[in-house]
């Protein structure tokens, strides 16, 4: 057994009894300082790093005589972001203690201003939280590397569901019931790569009153994700994105390259309108001005937890708008088209437009045209 000192995220208690699979009382953390460091935020991250600091001393708790079955669930979750084990002699209140502590390898990321764990908390935890059970889910079927590789998605994932959690939708018509009245038995990951699937055994409320019969039900888990329509109210024309788009192939559709908005996935901490932005950039090299928003809603609600934030851009579009675009390390390979609005409708009609957010874009679009055409001849729109 050894003793480890922890001056990040895994202070904060909730975190801690997560990722360790222990109370804190278990644990029994007292208060530790280490001289000569201090504790920095990742330029462009909210987690920190310790570095040395002159004269700085930097707060922490210590875990003594950590067993090592708990110090094993610790280095899965840290080692594989590029942290390395290091000794250092800690201060507490009974005397100095040699214990180990999870440093960054050099040059790995740059420090920032002081990290604050009250800070950290208030802002990450919501997202963190989700994150660290998705990631300990892991412990003993993969290693802390390969969940490192993970990491982007899983945030992504866990951002919907901070998001799902802060902004429910209304229950006026609908019956409200909570997910709370719901009996989980089970919820195993079936499959674990860029994409995820999650088998569930449980049981619900009826209409009829008392509960459903146990069911099991295999989910699609997915991130929330921004479209946008670019559409440009002075020339009256929209802009189209087309790529192959693996879901008509799998089903077998001749013609797998698609007619679509622009759309990607909210990363965590990023909102739609930021992400809708972002992605006009990377796939058609557009800038928009307003967003119109037009409303968010599940995709397939019965096998995908996939929610979409639907966006109408205005923006210019003049004749040289089109071209080729995305990111290629994603691996995107998009052609963008400008047509007329009446062209689009008529795609739409005949079932060459043939993806869902796209058909409702369109529509509000052909019902908010009127207003966003007067609009624009009294403002610039880009």
């Amino acid at each position: 057994m050894t003793s480890i000192f922890l001056y990040g995220t895994l202070r904060h208690a909730p975190l801690l009894e997560l990722v360790s699979g222990q109370y804190l009382e278990f644990l029994d953390p007292v208060t530790a300082r280490l001289s000569g460091y201090r504790v920095a935020e990742v330029e462009g991250q909210g987690f920190p790093l310790i570095e040395e600091h002159h004269g700085a001393s930097c707060e922490g708790v210590l875990l003594r005589d950590v067993r090592d079955a708990v110090a094993a669930r610790l280095n899965f979750y840290e080692l594989g972001f590029g942290y390395d084990l290091r000794d250092v002699t800690v201060e507490t209140d009974s005397g100095p203690v040699v214990a180990m502590a999870y440093f960054p390898r050099p040059g790995l990321w740059r420090a920032g201003a002081d990290w604050r764990l009250d800070k950290w908390s208030g802002e990450c935890w919501p997202v963190a939280k989700h994150a660290a059970r998705e990631m300990m889910e892991y412990f003993g079927k993969c290693s802390p590397g390969e969940v490192a590789d993970r990491h982007d998605m899983i945030l992504v994932r866990a951002g919907a569901r901070a998001r799902a959690e802060a902004h429910p939708a209304p229950a006026t018509l609908r019956c409200g019931i909570g997910r709370e009245c719901v009996e989980k038995a089970a919820a195993e990951i079936s499959h674990a790569g860029f994409f995820l699937m999650r088998v569930y055994r449980l049981r619900h409320p009826l209409f009829s009153g008392g509960m459903s019969e146990w069911i099991s039900r295999e989910v699609f888990i997915s991130g929330d994700a921004a479209l946008v329509l670019p559409y440009d109210p002075v020339r009256d024309r929209v802009m189209l994105i087309e790529q192959f788009r693996m879901g008509p192939y799998a089903r077998g559709d001749g013609l797998p390259w698609l007619l679509e908005p622009i759309a990607g996935r909210i990363e965590a901490g990023e909102g739609a309108e930021l992400t809708a932005r972002r992605e006009a950039v990377e796939e058609a090299g557009l800038r928009m001005g307003n967003l119109e928003r037009i409303g968010a809603f599940y995709a397939s609600p019965g096998n995908s937890s996939e929610y979409f934030n639907c966006f109408v851009g205005l923006t210019d579009l003049p004749d040289d708008a089109a071209g080729h675009g995305g990111a290629e390390e994603e691996q995107e390979d998009i052609r963008s088209h400008l047509l007329p609005f009446d062209e689009a409708i008529t795609l739409m009609e005949s079932g060459e437009a043939n993806v869902a957010p796209l058909v409702l874009m369109l529509l509000w679009l052909q019902r908010e045209r009127p207003r966003l055409r007067v609009a624009a001849t009294d403002q610039p729109i880009a």
